[in-house]
């Protein structure tokens, strides 16, 4: 085909697919004949003609002169003179378009009259759908299919052009964040697994994770789970490998269906489903749900083709492109339509992310797609997602909900379903939360139930109970419940019709034995005192509750202004600067993370040293996740609770359900520092406030202002937020910021904890003594607690720890 005014010789090496090859003509065109009715709508003026080309070869792009032959150079030179004698002309829009996609256009009829084609790996394009192959629902013909998978490569204004040999190095896809450890094959052993009935693609990728035995957990969920296909309740401490144990059963009940129902794509390449992956026997066209090009391969020839034979072509819907790669075929149709056998819901959009992670590792050679369903983020995307078929989808209620009453068609039909998860169950059927799951549950155990299904339950406080006041006792509404009351009523709300195997591993304290748990008693207006003064003395990688967004918020400002640069995680914030705040809290040893309850179950960031509880949490399950995440698969991690007169009523609450037998310890504190650390943060708090005034006038002005201008109206000087100050006011007010700031920065500059001199005399050497170190300075706050703890009382309280304790209360 050729075009009007054809620059392709600058367009091909350019194209985002093909950006090493191109065709040189070697043989002549030979012109096709074409209807004359096709010209009859006029939407066909910038078509010249139709010319085939039988004879050519491929060649590298580095030198685009050697694409096109001299006679190309003639036939082209000519084409445009007998255009103007004509006296053909297209409007200018029609012109712009056709520049844009005239190579486009040219690649797509390349693919039919071309004998082999070699296509390299391209990035991803900025949505994440960058498959070559036509969908299963376009009933389009094959050509007008790639004609629009082509994506449109953006141009670089600012970005100098890349050499030759530049542009021909393969193109490295960016990675995805997270806030898990990057794992190499660790080649572990992995013949405890094999008793489990743990398929063997899963043994592959627990040897290459480095999983050479399993947890407790997961040694009593597989076998029931997998070979008995029996329902779960399952319950273990925060940090035991829970998110495996039901991970594991799904990809084994996934591998079985395809083994009796082999899809499409394994039935022509003569693959079983369990086995492909990064084989090179055969390469499957769908991506993977999350991110990433398919793997592109070679092109068979295709032979020409006559007028009556390319109408024929046009008339099919869904043409199959056969493929060639080393000498070894795959088929590339359109995505097969398997249907969605497992589904895991999770309460929060983290939770999720971290669920896929996991699933993905350990399903890294068997071939299933995973796609995630959260707020926050594309639901056009994820709607993409759905079109390629995952047989697992990790979502949270909400979202999945949303998907469903849009009748996507691959949530269409959930009867098929093999396996459903409900991660964190307690909190999911939780009264007054997750409405939609409610809807969900309900929809699967009535129109949509399926007997065969598999439903897995696990939580690490499924089993923990909260005493009911005696107070209530007596009146009639209020009965008593225990572990088994509260499984019945649990398996009642999530719609378990069989008698499931019940399998709890957590203690009577509800925290793992390697967490050591510590508090402090002080006012209200103290908590910061204590938090900066921990901060400071103990560094690490540390992780602050609090029970409100705004708390958190005050939080920040104040610390930043301290130089102690805080990341902050809680449900205002999009959901794209949570995940690169965990990302970031993950990577960096030294690290504050402020953060709701949002991030207080299940997310596994490694190597949290502390949990500090700056208000109390309202429930003993709280309490219990937010403590597990520090001191997860037997590593030890320190719990800090500060304890305010609001907060002894919750903390009462708490020490009673978890039937802790000993006091918990009060945190040892030196109490000379104080000082200085109180007049640190008297300073930060007038320069946050401040700040933070004038940060909300400005934004309530500027909100006045604009809607004035909208309106067309005056306005007064009372309606602007604090009035409007005179220069005057204005010019005291900064120069008392300034000095405020200038004494803290002072303040700042000094080391907080001096080491005392023991003495002013020479040694015996004649040298001065060094400067000792500070109590606790460079130890860390696990040691110096054991270290306080085997002292006796009297020596403790000359040092200056609070004397409050439980009893008092």
């Amino acid at each position: 085909m050729k075009l009007k005014e054809t620059k392709l010789k600058q367009k091909l090496p350019r194209r985002g697919r093909f950006p090493t090859k191109g065709i040189k003509v070697v043989g002549k065109w030979k012109q096709v004949q074409i209807d004359p009715n096709v010209f009859a709508d006029g939407q066909m003026d910038d078509l010249v003609c139709f010319e085939e080309l039988t004879d050519y070869r491929l060649v590298s792009a580095k030198n685009p002169s050697s694409l096109f032959s001299e006679d190309s150079r003639k036939r082209k030179a000519q084409t445009v003179s007998e255009e103007e004698e004509e006296g053909e002309s297209s409007s200018p829009k029609k012109q712009i378009k056709l520049k844009k996609n005239k190579s486009v256009v040219l690649m797509c009829e390349d693919t039919f009259t071309q004998k082999e084609l070699e296509v390299e790996d391209a990035e991803p394009d900025p949505q994440g759908d960058s498959a070559i192959c036509p969908g299963p629902e376009e009933g389009k013909i094959a050509s007008e299919t790639l004609v629009q998978t082509v994506p449109k490569k953006k141009k670089n204004k600012g970005k100098k052009k890349l050499e030759p040999s530049q542009s021909t190095a393969p193109v490295v896809p960016k990675k995805a964040k997270t806030w898990m450890p990057e794992v190499h094959d660790q080649k572990a052993d992995v013949s405890a697994w094999k008793d489990l009935f743990v398929p063997k693609p899963v043994l592959r990728a627990l040897s290459f994770l480095g999983f050479s035995a399993p947890t407790p957990i997961q040694a009593l969920t597989l076998v029931p789970a997998i070979r008995d296909r029996l329902d779960i309740l399952g319950a273990a401490e925060t940090g035991s490998g829970k998110t495996l144990a039901f991970a594991i059963p799904m990809i084994h009940a996934v591998l079985q269906w395809q083994k009796r129902k082999t899809s499409p794509t394994a039935g022509h390449t003569g693959v079983s489903p369990g086995e492909t992956g990064p084989s090179d026997q055969a390469l499957l066209c769908d991506d993977d749900a999350g991110e990433g090009p398919s793997s592109l391969i070679k092109e068979k020839s295709v032979p020409e083709q006559t007028e009556d034979e390319e109408k024929m072509l046009d008339g099919e819907q869904t043409g199959e492109l056969k493929k060639e790669l080393d000498g070894k075929t795959a088929t590339c149709g359109t995505h097969p339509k398997r249907p969605l056998l497992g589904l895991v819901l999770t309460p929060t959009r983290e939770l999720a992310v971290q669920v896929k992670q996991h699933i993905d590792a350990v399903a890294k050679f068997t071939g299933i797609k995973t796609a995630i369903l959260v707020g926050g983020m594309s639901t056009q995307k994820q709607q993409r997602m759905l079109n390629r078929h995952p047989e697992i989808v990790i979502a949270t209620p909400g979202r999945l909900w949303e998907l469903v009453k849009e009748k996507h068609s691959h949530l269409s039909n959930l009867r098929q379903l093999r396996c459903l998860v409900v991660d964190e169950a307690d909190r999911m059927v939780e009264k007054g939360h997750f409405a939609e799951l409610s809807q969900l549950l309900e929809m699967l155990n009535d129109s949509q139930y399926n007997p065969k299904r598999q439903t897995l339950v696990f939580s690490a406080t499924l089993t923990l109970v909260h005493q009911v006041p005696a107070r209530l006792l007596h009146k009639k509404h209020v009965k008593k419940i225990d572990k088994t009351a509260k499984l019945d009523l649990l398996m009642q709300k999530i719609g378990m019709r069989g008698k499931p195997k019940v399998i709890d591993l957590t203690r009577n304290e509800g925290t793992v034995e390697t967490l050591t748990e510590t508090k402090i008693h002080c006012e209200t207006e103290e908590k910061d005192f204590y938090l900066y003064y921990f901060l400071m003395q103990y560094p690490g990688r540390s992780l602050v509750f609090a029970n409100s967004i705004s708390c958190i918020k005050r939080l920040s400002g104040l610390l930043k202004v301290l130089d102690i640069m805080p990341l902050t995680l809680h449900a205002c914030m999009h959901q794209k600067q949570r995940l690169r705040n965990l990302e970031q809290f993950a990577r960096l040893k030294d690290c504050v993370l402020l953060a709701t309850d949002v991030a207080a179950r299940g997310l596994d960031i490694p190597k949290v040293q502390h949990v500090i509880h700056y208000q109390v949490p309202r429930t003993s399950e709280i309490y219990v996740h937010r403590s597990g995440r520090t001191a997860r698969a037997t590593s030890e991690g320190l719990s800090l609770m500060l304890i305010g007169p609001e907060d002894i009523v919750n903390f009462k609450k708490i020490y009673k359900t978890l039937k802790k037998a000993e006091d918990i310890p009060l945190f040892p504190v030196q109490t000379k520092y104080m000082d200085v650390v109180k007049e640190r943060i008297r300073l930060a708090r007038q320069i946050e406030k401040a700040e933070y005034r004038n940060f909300q006038a400005c934004l309530h002005n500027s909100w006045i202002e604009q809607a004035a201008a909208a309106l067309e109206v005056d306005l007064d000087e009372e309606m602007y937020k604090g009035g409007k100050a005179d220069q005057q006011e204005e010019r005291q007010r900064q120069k008392q910021m300034k000095v405020l700031k200038k004494e803290l920065r002072h303040l700042l500059s000094q080391p907080l904890f001096k080491g005392d001199l023991k003495t002013k005399y020479p040694t015996q050497a004649g040298r001065p003594p060094l400067l000792a170190a500070a109590p606790g300075q460079g130890e860390s706050a696990l040691s110096c607690l054991s270290r306080q703890r085997k002292k006796p009382p009297r020596q403790q309280q000359q040092q200056g720890l609070p004397r409050l304790s439980t009893s008092a209360l």
